[in-house]
C-alpha cells in the first residue's frame, strides 16, 4: 500500500472516530458506515484487506491491548463460561452455520460451507470490547465477552485450517483436526508461559521508560511470531503474555506505567479506527466475481446466514448457561444466580469483525489440482454481509436491549465506597510508615516539608470519601470536584506565567519544558483522582 492512501485511511478513520465520541452512536458503527459510503466515492483508493497484514501486524497489538485491560482474576473466576463460548460455541457454530448455509445456498459444496462457518464463527475482540464499553454492560457479562473474544480466534483459525484442507482436497480427518487444535492450543499457551516470565523480568530490569515502552510495543509481535514459528496459536501466546504483564503491572515503575497507558491508548485508537473503516471499504472487493448471482438471491443468502448466526448463538448460549448449573451443585454454590436476561444479552452481543474478513480473504483462489476454489467469491460476500449485519443490527440495538431488560449496570456508589475503603487502608499504612521514617534522624526534614508529606497522604485518603459526600447547591459539584477544578485553574495560571517569562527571555525553552512537565504531572494527578466518576 502506498503512503498516501495509508495516511488517508488513518487520518480519515481517526477523524470519524473522534466525531463519533460526540454522538450516541458507537464509533465502530459510524466507521463501518463511513467506509461503505467512501468505497464508492470517486478518487478513494481501493483498499484490499490483506490477511498477511491483518493477522500478524494488526491482530497482535489489538489483542494485547484488550488483554492488558482485562482482569486475570475475573477471567479465571469465569473460566468455565469463557471456555464454553470461546471453544465450544465456535466449534458448534462452525458446524451448525456451515450446515445451514449448505442447505440454503444451492450448489454450495459442504466443504466450502464449513469454511464459511469457521470464518464467521468467532465474535471479534475489537468489536466486542468497543460495543460493550459503550453499552455499559454489567462487569461479569463484559468479562465473559472479553474472555471469549480473546481466545476464540485461536479456535476459529484452527477450525478454518481443517475445513480448508478438506475443501481444497489436501485431506483432513476429525482426528487430524483435533490433533491440530490441541497442538495449537497447548503450544500457544506454552509459548506464552515460556515468554511471559523473561519478558516481565526484562521490563522490571530496564530503568529507562522509553526502552521499557519500546519493549512493550514489540512484545505482542514477538509472542505472535514465536508461536506461529512452532505452528502454535499466536493468538493464545499474545493473550497469555498480556494477561500476565497486566496482572504484574504494579511492579513496573510509575513513569513507565503512565507512558505505557498513553502509548497503548493511542495505538489502540488508531488501529481500531482503521480496522472498522477497512471493513466498510471492502464492499467493492467482495462484489467482484458475483456476476452469476442475482441481487435478490444474494440478499436472501446473506439474510439466511445472518439469521443462522444469531439463532445458533442462542441455541448454544442458553443451554451452556443453565445445563451446567442443573447438573452440578458445586457450580450453583460457586457462581451467582442467573436468569434469562444475562444469556439474552450474551447471545445478542455476538458482533463479528475484521478477523473474520481477514481469514476469508486468506482463502486460496485455487483448490488442490489447480481448480478454482468452489464459491470463494460467495463465501467472501456472505462473510462481509454477516460482519456488517452483526455490527449494525446487533451493535445499534444492544444498548436498547440492555435498557429494556433493565440489567443492573455498574454500581458506581458501591465501587466508590470500595475504592474509599481501600484508599483508607493504604493511607493508614502510609501514615504509619511515614511516622517511622520521620522518627529516624537520618530522615529529618524541615517542618513545612514533613507537613506537606502528611498532607499528601491525607489528601489521597479524603479525596474518594468526598466523592460520596454532598454536592454544592450552587455549582452541583462535590468538594473533591471543586478542589480539582480550582487546582487546574491555579496550575493554568502558573503555566501562563512560565510561558510569559520564556517569551521575555528570562528563562530558556529547556527550563520552560522542565517547569511545564512538573505542572503536567500535578494536573494529571488531579485528573486521575476523579477519573473513576
Amino acid at each position: 500500500m502506498d503512503v498516501v492512501p495509508l495516511l488517508m485511511l488513518i487520518a480519515g478513520s481517526a477523524a470519524i472516530a473522534g466525531a463519533a465520541r460526540r454522538t450516541s452512536v458507537p464509533g465502530p458503527l459510524l466507521l463501518v458506515a463511513a467506509g461503505l459510503v467512501a468505497s464508492y466515492v470517486p478518487g478513494v483508493p481501493a483498499y484490499v484487506l490483506d490477511p498477511h497484514v491483518v493477522l500478524p501486524l494488526l491482530l497482535p497489538p489489538l489483542l494485547h491491548t484488550a488483554a492488558l485491560d482485562s482482569s486475570y482474576l475475573d477471567l479465571r473466576a469465569n473460566a468455565r463460561s469463557v471456555a464454553l463460548l470461546s471453544v465450544g460455541y465456535v466449534l458448534f457454530a462452525t458446524l451448525a452455520v456451515g450446515w445451514i448455509a449448505y442447505l440454503v445456498v444451492p450448489n454450495l459444496p459442504l466443504t466450502s460451507a464449513l469454511v464459511l462457518g469457521a470464518v464467521i464463527a468467532p465474535p471479534d475482540a475489537v468489536a466486542a470490547t468497543a460495543i460493550a464499553r459503550k453499552a455499559g454492560l454489567p462487569s461479569r457479562i463484559t468479562t465473559i465477552l472479553q474472555g471469549e473474544s480473546l481466545v476464540n480466534d485461536a479456535t476459529a483459525i484452527t477450525a478454518y485450517k481443517v475445513a480448508l484442507a478438506a475443501a481444497v482436497g489436501t485431506g483432513a480427518t476429525w482426528g487430524s483436526g483435533l490433533r491440530e487444535f490441541l497442538v495449537a492450543a497447548v503450544g500457544g499457551v506454552g509459548v506464552g508461559v515460556v515468554l511471559m516470565v523473561p519478558l516481565h523480568w526484562l521490563r522490571t530490569r530496564l530503568t529507562e521508560p522509553l526502552l521499557q515502552n519500546t519493549l512493550s510495543l514489540l512484545i505482542p509481535f514477538v509472542a505472535y511470531a514465536v508461536a506461529e514459528q512452532v505452528e502454535a496459536s499466536g493468538v493464545l501466546a499474545v493473550v497469555v503474555v498480556a494477561l500476565h504483564l497486566g496482572h504484574q503491572l504494579w511492579q513496573v515503575d510509575f513513569a513507565t506505567r503512565l507512558q505505557e497507558r498513553a502509548v497503548w491508548a493511542m495505538v489502540s485508537f488508531v488501529l481500531e479506527s482503521a480496522v472498522f473503516a477497512l471493513i466498510g471499504l471492502q464492499l467493492p472487493v467482495v462484489l467482484r466475481g458475483l456476476d452469476g448471482y442475482g441481487a435478490g438471491e444474494l440478499l436472501w443468502y446473506a439474510l439466511a446466514v445472518f439469521l443462522a448466526v444469531v439463532v445458533v448463538r442462542y441455541l448454544w448460549v442458553f443451554p451452556a448457561t443453565f445445563v451446567p448449573r442443573l447438573l452440578s451443585a458445586r457450580i450453583r454454590r460457586r457462581e451467582p444466580d442467573v436468569n434469562w436476561t444475562a444469556p439474552t444479552i450474551v447471545g445478542w452481543a455476538g458482533m463479528r469483525g475484521v478477523v473474520s474478513l481477514a481469514i476469508a480473504f486468506s482463502i486460496p483462489t485455487a483448490a488442490h489440482g489447480g481448480d478454482h476454489f468452489p464459491a470463494r467469491d460467495l463465501v467472501l460476500l456472505l462473510t462481509f454481509s454477516t460482519v456488517i449485519a452483526t455490527l449494525v443490527v446487533q451493535g445499534l440495538t444492544l444498548p436498547t436491549l440492555i435498557r429494556a431488560l433493565r440489567l443492573p449496570g455498574r454500581d458506581v456508589q458501591a465501587e466508590t465506597l470500595a475504592e474509599a475503603q481501600a484508599q483508607s487502608a493504604a493511607s493508614q499504612a502510609a501514615e504509619e510508615r511515614l511516622a517511622e521514617l520521620l522518627a529516624d534522624e537520618r530522615n529529618q526534614l524541615p517542618q513545612p516539608l514533613a507537613d506537606r508529606l502528611r498532607t499528601v497522604v491525607e489528601r489521597r485518603r479524603n479525596a474518594v470519601w468526598e466523592r460520596l459526600g454532598t454536592v454544592s447547591e450552587v455549582t452541583g459539584e462535590s468538594a473533591d470536584e471543586t478542589y480539582r477544578r480550582l487546582s487546574r485553574e491555579v496550575i493554568e495560571t502558573e503555566r501562563k506565567v512560565f510561558v510569559r517569562l520564556r517569551d521575555e527571555r528570562r528563562i530558556d525553552d529547556e527550563m520552560l519544558r522542565t517547569l511545564l512537565r512538573r505542572l503536567d504531572l500535578e494536573e494529571a494527578a488531579a485528573y486521575r483522582e476523579g477519573e473513576g466518576e
